[in-house]
């Protein structure tokens, strides 16, 4: 038993008894002590007698006559208590003996008005959201055993669940996605920031007050972020099996800025020869600590023909075209990310689109090195040989304002005409201009 005043409305009761005393040791045998009642600011408004007696093995042994009023019950020091249960509690719980189980139940003096308290726990995670309400704090609101709960969507799926492995809290959960359960979002320059409410009642059926919980998750824009909650990316995706280590998941966008957050939207890309593209892709599936993503190969097509034979090389082996000083490749075989940019162009003979097209690879990092090393070398003439399966294409990005060819004082124009001049297209324009 405590030797120290007891709280009121501890140890299931109004006014919990004390041990007015300290405890005897071996020696003394049997003691006399009294055991006091708080209640009414009184640490001793009620009181009897008891026996005490120590015993080897380190516990005591009481005598307990009835307690002297209703609602009060004898107590014992939590520490005594605390072992009993498989897990320390919580300070909203407290360890008891229920139905011959020691385990964590809710305090029964957790009375409170201030809704305020009643703060939600988060996990704002990257393929859902889940908010949880502790039980015990809801008792103490007022709500009974049988809480029911649901997001702003009040869809079936939506609704809350009680955690078996943390049976006091009541949780929902929704997926990472606008619109989802009600999940509205708003994007400002940083951030992604999807906003509910999760509401509880009483039961099924509704009498009493509803209580309302507004909550918000903010995750920092990065590249997986802006694609997740961009409407209608532009985007490409590809499936990749690798033998014995699972399914993996690409996918590569256009973006407008050079941090890569703004994807491009819609169903078509229009853009000056003056304007930079950055181009985006990443594993969002399978083992990204593991594996990390590498551009072998990527180019560009007047057509969306990925094997068409008219192509300027970006990306060559892994390594960038050193002869074209708009293009850099930022990240390449470092993570599970990879990224370049290139100032747009058009391919000489009245092509207005260019089309993209990437072949990636899977790069294991316990076995390879996977950042390529790139000199000015690197970018060799040969052709080079490419799977058609590991291909993502992009496009079409149509040229904006598209001048023709004119001509001035006898002098051929070609301001706007062509940006990027690919070596493979010489043979076809001169036999096309003369």
């Amino acid at each position: 038993m405590p030797e120290d005043c007891v709280p009121v409305f501890r140890c299931q009761a109004a006014a919990p008894m004390w041990l007015n005393g300290t405890h005897p040791t071996l020696e003394e045998g049997i003691v006399n002590r009294t055991a006091c009642a708080h209640w009414s600011s009184n640490c001793c408004l009620w009181k009897t007698e008891v026996l005490v007696k120590a015993c080897p093995g380190q516990y005591y042994v009481y005598r307990l006559e009835g307690t002297p009023q209703c609602n009060l019950r004898y107590c014992t020091e939590p520490t005594t208590t605390e072992d009993r249960c498989e897990k320390t509690c919580r300070p909203e719980e407290e360890c008891r003996l229920v139905n011959g189980t020691w385990d964590c139940f809710c305090r029964q003096d957790l009375n409170t008005s201030d809704v305020h308290s009643l703060q939600p726990q988060l996990d704002c995670g990257a393929e859902e959201i889940k908010v949880s309400v502790d039980k015990c704090l809801l008792g103490g609101l007022g709500f009974g055993d049988e809480v029911y709960g649901y997001l702003r969507d009040r869809n079936r799926n939506c609704s809350s669940v009680t955690q078996a492995q943390e049976k006091h809290w009541i949780s929902v959960t929704s997926p990472t996605q606008a619109g989802a359960c009600g999940n509205i979002l708003e994007r400002n320059q940083t951030h992604a920031i999807y906003t509910n409410s999760f509401s509880l009642v009483n039961d099924f059926i509704i009498r009493d007050t509803i209580l309302s919980i507004n909550f918000q998750c903010a995750y920092p824009l990065d590249m997986k972020v802006s694609l997740q909650t961009a409407l209608e990316p532009i985007v490409s995706s590809l499936n990749i099996s690798v033998d014995g280590e699972g399914e993996f998941t690409v996918r590569m966008a256009l973006f407008q800025d050079q941090n890569y957050t703004s994807p491009y939207e819609g169903a078509e890309v229009v853009l000056s020869v003056e304007s930079m593209l950055y181009v985006g892709a990443i594993l969002e599936r399978g083992d990204t600590s593991r594996f990390n993503l590498v551009l072998k190969n990527c180019y560009a097509t007047p057509t969306g023909n990925s094997t068409d034979p008219v192509r300027y090389f970006i990306i060559k082996n892994s390594c960038p075209n050193q002869h074209d000083s708009t293009i850099n490749v930022e990240e390449n075989g470092m993570s599970s990310e990879s990224r370049f940019s290139v100032q747009m162009f058009m391919f000489a003979g009245n092509y207005d689109l260019v089309f993209l097209h990437c072949e990636i690879s899977l790069c294991d990092t316990l076995k390879e090195q996977c950042q390529p090393s790139c000199s000015r070398s690197q970018l060799r003439s040969e052709a080079v040989a490419i799977d058609p399966a590991r291909v993502l294409d992009l496009g079409p990005i149509t040229r904006r304002g598209a001048p023709s060819l004119g001509v001035m004082s006898g002098t051929t124009s070609t301001a706007g005409f062509l940006v990027a001049w690919p070596m493979v297209l010489l043979p076809v324009l001169l036999a096309g201009l003369f």
